[in-house]
């Protein structure tokens, strides 16, 4: 793609310069993805320096340490019980003695089950008693796979507390050697409403994140490794096992389904994906700018009752969505209340097709959504219009700028640059807008060539609304729904890195200072 000078910019057109912005925006789209291998690349090489690092440091520690050191290696918070810092000492040891007692009476078993994910399943043996066959259950997958990660993360944790403890015995030699009083128990309690209060503060949601975000994240990935659904659930029925990569070959294989005209899998994802990203598009876009022109046409001069249609706006986000959006899709069906307004007006002959038909039922979502989306953003650009300085307009008049004029090189640019990650965010949002599809439209109408091993897809389902058709059902396959899980999240992340970095509140931070 031919490069422009700023000169030769200026002489462009407005057309040519908006094809221009565009094509150039595309053609850096390789780049930036690029940009990221590379960036991981780059990631990969810091960590596998800084382990080096810290490997080297351990050693020298342990050769040139004192004995009250190597010994702290084997018992951690030995050094400091030795040297008077009683607290620290205790606390490194009780973690040891926690750590050695877990590993040894629960901690082992699911490291060792961990491979297998279980050796015994449900089991059918004769009771004498009451002469029956009774159903014992033995080995159950799903703890083996959660606890079997919780032990990792146990030993992460551990492997990182020891390296704190080889730490602290260095630095307390080199205390030591020059003259100094080493901290007290009474110090570092001090310390940790003090200096060390933001630790403090951040100690109990940093674990949080870990176990309720961080964890059920891992444990997700790994259940797209295997076979688990509703016929395999690990306990009651049978086990589940390591699957390795079928699963994601399962995703990825253009070989159709079952039956005459059925789709692949691919096939079915990348449909799917398509219309996600086009319905994330409109939904985004067509709320952000009717929005705003609402917001503007709220707050012109000479408006009347400006409280009275911001509160009437407002009334349409007050009412939960789980009540608002069923009842507008009993409005759209075909015996329903519009489609009655309009046969009783002599209008239509025959119900219009709201959800039936699969461009009608794309095209009324989209419709409804700016229903429920322009009083977010009419909200948000209220605040943000109040705030661009005046001067700018009436100077804009002097020089004989139109109104179209001053919202594209004022307006415009300003809002951008303030509402740019909220423009990114909300994207991202809108390809997971479960709610919206799922009450209105329950992913319907049906697509009949979709597979019917990937779920009852429909055609106005988002990944999002599928990912749960897949998890919902006697034969739950939350094996694939972990697969799309997985893929949204590569889909998510690339768009947002990319897009992020071409956004005017990154690239252009300077100008609005």
């Amino acid at each position: 793609m031919k490069q422009y000078t700023d000169l030769e910019y200026l002489k462009l057109s407005k057309g040519q310069r908006l094809l221009y912005r565009i094509a150039s925006f595309f053609a850096a789209i390789p780049g930036k993805i690029g940009g990221l291998f590379v960036g991981l690349w780059n990631l990969i090489k810091t960590a596998a320096k800084a382990i080096g690092k810290e490997a080297s440091d351990i050693w020298t520690t342990f050769v040139h340490g004192d004995w009250k050191t190597k010994l702290s290696y084997l018992v951690m918070g030995f050094g400091n019980l030795a040297r008077g810092q009683i607290l620290r000492g205790l606390l490194f040891l009780l973690f040891e003695v926690v750590f050695i007692a877990y590993m040894i009476l629960a901690g082992g078993y699911w490291l060792s089950m961990l491979p297998s994910l279980g050796k015994v399943g449900p089991t059918e043996e004769y009771n004498i008693i009451f002469d029956t066959y009774v159903t014992t259950y033995n080995d159950n997958s799903f703890k083996i796979l959660l606890y079997g990660v919780l032990t990792i993360f146990f030993i992460i944790a551990f492997i990182y507390t020891w390296r704190v403890n080889v730490k602290q015995n260095q630095l307390a030699e080199k205390i030591i050697a020059s003259g100094k009083k080493l901290k007290s128990g009474k110090d570092d309690l001090r310390s940790l409403v003090d200096d060390q209060f933001h630790k403090t503060l951040l100690a109990l949601p940093l674990t949080g994140i870990i176990i309720f975000t961080v964890l059920p994240i891992v444990f997700m990935i790994l259940v797209a490794f295997t076979n688990y659904d509703g016929t395999h659930d690990g306990y009651y029925n049978n086990l589940f096992t390591w699957v390795g990569l079928d699963n994601f070959n399962t995703m990825l294989s253009w070989t159709s389904g079952t039956g005459a005209g059925t789709q692949s899998y691919a096939a079915t994802f990348g449909e799917v994906l398509s219309w996600t990203l086009i319905w994330a598009f409109f939904a985004t876009f067509t709320n952000y700018f009717l929005g705003m022109f609402v917001a503007m046409a709220i707050n012109k001069k000479g408006i009347n009752l400006k409280k009275l249609w911001r509160t009437i706006l407002v009334l349409t986000i007050a009412i939960p969505q789980f009540i608002s959006l069923l009842y507008v899709s009993k409005m759209f069906a075909k015996n329903g209340i519009i489609n009655g307004f309009l046969m009783s007006m002599g209008w239509i002959q025959q119900a219009l097709p709201f959800w039936e038909d699969p461009t009608w039922a794309r095209i009324t979502v989209i419709i409804i959504n700016i229903w429920i989306g322009i009083p977010y953003l009419m909200l948000i650009t209220t605040g943000i219009l109040m705030n661009i300085p005046q001067d700018l307009y009436e100077s804009a008049r002097i020089d004989g700028a139109n109104a179209w004029q001053q919202y594209t090189k004022i307006t415009l640019p300003y809002m951008l640059f303030v509402t740019g990650p909220y423009l990114l965010t909300s994207f991202t949002g809108n390809m997971n807008n479960f709610n919206v599809i799922y009450l209105l439209t329950g992913g319907a109408p049906t697509n009949p060539a979709a597979s019917s091993a990937a779920g009852t897809v429909g055609y106005t389902d988002l990944l999002i609304t599928w990912l749960f058709k897949i998890t919902t059902g006697a034969e739950s396959q939350y094996y694939l729904a972990s697969v799309v899980g997985i893929l949204v999240f590569v889909v998510v992340a690339v768009i947002s890195l990319v897009v992020y970095n071409v956004l005017p509140s990154i690239k252009n931070e300077e100008d609005f200072q």
